[in-house]
Protein backbone atom coordinates (compact mmCIF):
# COMPACT_ATOMS: atom_id res chain seq x y z
CA UNK A 1 0.00 0.00 0.00
CA UNK A 2 1.34 3.41 -0.98
CA UNK A 3 0.14 6.99 -0.64
CA UNK A 4 0.69 9.11 -3.75
CA UNK A 5 0.47 12.86 -3.37
CA UNK A 6 0.57 15.64 -5.94
CA UNK A 7 1.86 19.03 -4.85
CA UNK A 8 3.10 22.36 -6.12
CA UNK A 9 6.81 23.14 -6.55
CA UNK A 10 8.55 26.22 -7.98
CA UNK A 11 8.93 24.22 -11.21
CA UNK A 12 5.26 23.19 -11.30
CA UNK A 13 3.18 20.21 -10.13
CA UNK A 14 5.03 17.09 -8.97
CA UNK A 15 4.15 13.67 -7.56
CA UNK A 16 5.51 12.28 -4.32
CA UNK A 17 5.18 9.34 -1.96
CA UNK A 18 4.22 9.69 1.69
CA UNK A 19 5.83 7.55 4.38
CA UNK A 20 4.50 8.30 7.86
CA UNK A 21 4.05 12.11 7.56
CA UNK A 22 7.06 12.71 5.31
CA UNK A 23 6.95 13.26 1.54
CA UNK A 24 9.59 11.88 -0.82
CA UNK A 25 9.96 12.63 -4.51
CA UNK A 26 8.48 10.13 -6.94
CA UNK A 27 10.72 9.83 -10.00
CA UNK A 28 8.80 9.19 -13.18
CA UNK A 29 5.10 8.78 -13.81
CA UNK A 30 3.00 6.91 -11.21
CA UNK A 31 0.86 5.57 -14.08
CA UNK A 32 3.81 4.20 -16.04
CA UNK A 33 5.93 2.09 -13.76
CA UNK A 34 6.93 1.00 -10.27
CA UNK A 35 6.56 3.49 -7.43
CA UNK A 36 10.08 4.32 -6.30
CA UNK A 37 10.88 6.60 -3.38
CA UNK A 38 13.32 9.40 -4.11
CA UNK A 39 14.62 12.43 -2.24
CA UNK A 40 13.18 13.44 1.12
CA UNK A 41 11.22 16.71 0.87
CA UNK A 42 9.69 17.30 4.30
CA UNK A 43 6.41 17.03 6.18
CA UNK A 44 3.24 16.76 4.12
CA UNK A 45 1.66 19.74 5.91
CA UNK A 46 4.48 21.96 4.63
CA UNK A 47 3.47 21.39 0.99
CA UNK A 48 0.74 22.95 -1.12
CA UNK A 49 -1.37 19.93 -2.07
CA UNK A 50 -3.03 19.77 -5.48
CA UNK A 51 -5.81 17.51 -6.76
CA UNK A 52 -3.98 14.16 -6.92
CA UNK A 53 -4.62 13.70 -10.67
CA UNK A 54 -5.47 15.69 -13.80
CA UNK A 55 -8.15 13.49 -15.41
CA UNK A 56 -9.49 13.62 -18.94
CA UNK A 57 -12.94 13.17 -17.36
CA UNK A 58 -14.72 12.78 -14.04
CA UNK A 59 -17.52 10.21 -14.21
CA UNK A 60 -20.09 10.37 -11.43
CA UNK A 61 -22.74 7.90 -10.31
CA UNK A 62 -26.13 9.06 -9.07
CA UNK A 63 -28.36 7.35 -6.51
CA UNK A 64 -25.87 4.62 -5.68
CA UNK A 65 -26.95 4.41 -2.02
CA UNK A 66 -30.56 3.46 -1.38
CA UNK A 67 -30.95 5.82 1.58
CA UNK A 68 -29.75 8.80 -0.47
CA UNK A 69 -32.24 7.98 -3.24
CA UNK A 70 -34.96 7.74 -0.60
CA UNK A 71 -34.16 11.15 0.90
CA UNK A 72 -34.80 12.66 -2.54
CA UNK A 73 -37.93 10.50 -3.05
CA UNK A 74 -36.29 9.00 -6.14
CA UNK A 75 -36.38 5.38 -7.32
CA UNK A 76 -33.28 3.23 -7.39
CA UNK A 77 -31.82 2.95 -10.90
CA UNK A 78 -31.83 -0.40 -12.65
CA UNK A 79 -28.40 0.46 -14.14
CA UNK A 80 -25.74 2.88 -12.91
CA UNK A 81 -26.89 6.45 -13.48
CA UNK A 82 -23.95 8.35 -14.99
CA UNK A 83 -23.16 12.03 -15.35
CA UNK A 84 -19.96 14.03 -15.81
CA UNK A 85 -18.21 16.80 -13.94
CA UNK A 86 -15.65 18.91 -15.85
CA UNK A 87 -11.98 18.68 -14.83
CA UNK A 88 -12.11 22.47 -14.34
CA UNK A 89 -14.25 21.83 -11.23
CA UNK A 90 -11.31 20.18 -9.43
CA UNK A 91 -9.68 21.66 -6.35
CA UNK A 92 -7.35 20.10 -3.81
CA UNK A 93 -7.22 19.64 -0.07
CA UNK A 94 -7.44 22.99 1.68
CA UNK A 95 -8.67 24.94 -1.34
CA UNK A 96 -11.89 26.94 -0.87
CA UNK A 97 -15.22 25.87 -2.33
CA UNK A 98 -16.65 29.04 -3.88
CA UNK A 99 -20.44 29.36 -3.90
CA UNK A 100 -21.68 31.57 -6.75
CA UNK A 101 -24.21 34.00 -5.37
CA UNK A 102 -27.75 33.73 -6.71
CA UNK A 103 -27.86 30.00 -7.53
CA UNK A 104 -29.77 28.84 -4.46
CA UNK A 105 -28.86 26.01 -2.10
CA UNK A 106 -25.47 24.30 -2.55
CA UNK A 107 -24.88 20.97 -0.81
CA UNK A 108 -22.03 18.60 0.10
CA UNK A 109 -21.85 14.99 -1.11
CA UNK A 110 -19.11 12.81 0.39
CA UNK A 111 -17.87 10.04 -1.91
CA UNK A 112 -15.22 7.40 -2.48
CA UNK A 113 -13.31 8.24 -5.66
CA UNK A 114 -11.67 5.62 -7.88
CA UNK A 115 -8.52 6.59 -9.81
CA UNK A 116 -8.03 4.63 -13.03
CA UNK A 117 -4.46 3.42 -13.53
CA UNK A 118 -4.42 2.17 -17.11
CA UNK A 119 -6.61 2.30 -20.18
CA UNK A 120 -9.82 0.34 -19.74
CA UNK A 121 -12.26 -0.51 -22.51
CA UNK A 122 -15.01 -3.09 -22.15
CA UNK A 123 -13.38 -4.75 -19.16
CA UNK A 124 -15.23 -7.45 -17.25
CA UNK A 125 -16.23 -7.23 -13.63
CA UNK A 126 -13.79 -9.90 -12.47
CA UNK A 127 -10.75 -8.03 -13.80
CA UNK A 128 -12.01 -4.48 -13.24
CA UNK A 129 -9.91 -3.73 -10.15
CA UNK A 130 -6.74 -4.56 -12.11
CA UNK A 131 -7.28 -1.20 -13.89
CA UNK A 132 -7.32 0.84 -10.67
CA UNK A 133 -4.33 2.83 -9.45
CA UNK A 134 -5.96 3.67 -6.14
CA UNK A 135 -8.62 5.57 -4.25
CA UNK A 136 -9.15 8.98 -2.72
CA UNK A 137 -11.84 11.18 -1.14
CA UNK A 138 -14.20 13.39 -3.13
CA UNK A 139 -16.94 15.93 -2.52
CA UNK A 140 -19.52 16.13 -5.32
CA UNK A 141 -20.62 19.69 -4.51
CA UNK A 142 -24.07 20.28 -6.02
CA UNK A 143 -26.28 23.31 -6.63
CA UNK A 144 -29.50 21.58 -5.68
CA UNK A 145 -31.98 24.22 -6.91
CA UNK A 146 -30.34 24.29 -10.34
CA UNK A 147 -30.31 20.51 -10.45
CA UNK A 148 -34.09 20.49 -10.06
CA UNK A 149 -34.64 23.44 -12.38
CA UNK A 150 -32.50 22.17 -15.26
CA UNK A 151 -33.68 18.55 -15.09
CA UNK A 152 -30.11 17.55 -15.87
CA UNK A 153 -26.99 17.98 -13.80
CA UNK A 154 -24.21 19.49 -15.91
CA UNK A 155 -24.59 23.07 -14.67
CA UNK A 156 -25.56 22.21 -11.09
CA UNK A 157 -22.47 20.07 -10.53
CA UNK A 158 -20.03 21.72 -12.93
CA UNK A 159 -19.13 25.06 -11.36
CA UNK A 160 -15.48 25.80 -10.71
CA UNK A 161 -14.40 24.43 -7.27
CA UNK A 162 -17.34 21.97 -7.16
CA UNK A 163 -15.11 18.86 -7.11
CA UNK A 164 -12.71 18.79 -4.15
CA UNK A 165 -10.48 15.72 -4.50
CA UNK A 166 -7.73 14.36 -2.26
CA UNK A 167 -5.75 14.64 -0.16
CA UNK A 168 -3.80 11.79 -1.79
CA UNK A 169 -4.26 8.45 -3.57
CA UNK A 170 -4.01 5.20 -1.60
CA UNK A 171 -3.12 2.10 -3.60
CA UNK A 172 -3.99 -1.55 -2.88
CA UNK A 173 -7.06 -0.67 -0.84
CA UNK A 174 -10.03 -3.03 -0.77
CA UNK A 175 -13.06 -0.87 -1.72
CA UNK A 176 -15.75 -3.36 -0.72
CA UNK A 177 -16.52 -2.17 2.83
CA UNK A 178 -15.06 1.26 3.66
CA UNK A 179 -16.66 3.89 5.89
CA UNK A 180 -17.52 7.14 4.07
CA UNK A 181 -18.29 10.18 6.22
CA UNK A 182 -18.90 13.91 5.94
CA UNK A 183 -18.53 16.46 8.74
CA UNK A 184 -19.68 20.05 8.55
CA UNK A 185 -18.00 22.33 11.09
CA UNK A 186 -17.09 19.22 13.07
CA UNK A 187 -20.62 17.76 13.14
CA UNK A 188 -21.20 14.48 11.32
CA UNK A 189 -23.74 14.80 8.53
CA UNK A 190 -23.17 11.66 6.42
CA UNK A 191 -21.98 8.17 7.27
CA UNK A 192 -22.29 4.87 5.44
CA UNK A 193 -20.18 1.99 4.18
CA UNK A 194 -19.32 1.20 0.60
CA UNK A 195 -20.84 -2.24 1.12
CA UNK A 196 -24.20 -0.40 1.00
CA UNK A 197 -23.66 0.72 -2.61
CA UNK A 198 -26.27 -0.41 -5.11
CA UNK A 199 -23.48 -1.03 -7.67
CA UNK A 200 -20.01 -1.83 -6.31
CA UNK A 201 -16.72 -0.56 -7.71
CA UNK A 202 -16.02 -3.50 -10.09
CA UNK A 203 -19.56 -3.28 -11.47
CA UNK A 204 -19.17 0.47 -12.05
CA UNK A 205 -15.87 0.11 -13.89
CA UNK A 206 -17.22 -2.68 -16.08
CA UNK A 207 -20.38 -0.70 -16.89
CA UNK A 208 -18.67 2.63 -17.57
CA UNK A 209 -15.94 1.06 -19.71
CA UNK A 210 -18.64 -0.22 -22.05
CA UNK A 211 -19.80 3.35 -22.57
CA UNK A 212 -16.48 5.19 -22.80
CA UNK A 213 -12.79 4.35 -22.73
CA UNK A 214 -11.30 5.06 -19.32
CA UNK A 215 -7.83 6.62 -19.44
CA UNK A 216 -5.08 6.71 -16.81
CA UNK A 217 -5.95 9.37 -14.27
CA UNK A 218 -9.67 9.35 -14.95
CA UNK A 219 -11.82 9.61 -11.83
CA UNK A 220 -15.02 7.75 -10.93
CA UNK A 221 -17.12 9.22 -8.10
CA UNK A 222 -19.06 6.28 -6.73
CA UNK A 223 -22.11 8.00 -5.23
CA UNK A 224 -22.99 9.62 -1.92
CA UNK A 225 -24.74 8.32 1.20
CA UNK A 226 -27.79 9.90 2.79
CA UNK A 227 -27.43 13.08 4.82
CA UNK A 228 -26.49 15.63 2.16
CA UNK A 229 -27.02 19.19 3.30
CA UNK A 230 -26.34 22.86 2.67
CA UNK A 231 -23.01 24.68 2.64
CA UNK A 232 -22.60 28.34 3.57
CA UNK A 233 -19.91 30.98 3.70
CA UNK A 234 -17.58 30.32 6.63
CA UNK A 235 -18.22 26.58 6.84
CA UNK A 236 -15.54 23.91 6.84
CA UNK A 237 -16.50 20.62 5.21
CA UNK A 238 -14.58 17.37 5.69
CA UNK A 239 -14.89 14.11 3.74
CA UNK A 240 -13.29 11.08 5.35
CA UNK A 241 -12.90 7.65 3.79
CA UNK A 242 -11.63 4.77 5.90
CA UNK A 243 -8.06 3.82 5.00
CA UNK A 244 -7.44 7.05 3.06
CA UNK A 245 -7.73 10.12 5.27
CA UNK A 246 -9.56 13.43 5.43
CA UNK A 247 -10.27 15.90 2.62
CA UNK A 248 -10.90 19.31 4.20
CA UNK A 249 -12.11 22.46 2.43
CA UNK A 250 -13.34 25.85 3.64
CA UNK A 251 -16.44 27.35 2.04
CA UNK A 252 -16.60 30.94 0.81
CA UNK A 253 -19.02 33.08 -1.10
CA UNK A 254 -17.97 33.48 -4.72
CA UNK A 255 -18.92 36.05 -7.34
CA UNK A 256 -22.51 36.60 -8.32
CA UNK A 257 -23.90 34.16 -10.87
CA UNK A 258 -25.46 37.00 -12.87
CA UNK A 259 -24.29 40.61 -12.57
Amino acid sequence: MARIVRFLTPAGPAFGLIEDDTVYTLPGDPFAGPLQMGERLGKVESLKLLPPVQPSKIICVGRNYAAHAAEHHAPLPEEPMLFLKPPSALIGHGDPILIPQGIGQVEHEAELAVIIGRQAWRVDRLSALDYVLGYTCANDVSARDLQRKDNQWGRAKGFDTFCPLGPWIVTDLDPRDLAVSCRLNGEQRQHARTSEMVFDVPALIAFISRVMTLLPGDVILTGTPAGVGPLADGDTVEVEVEGIGVLRNPVQNGPAWAD
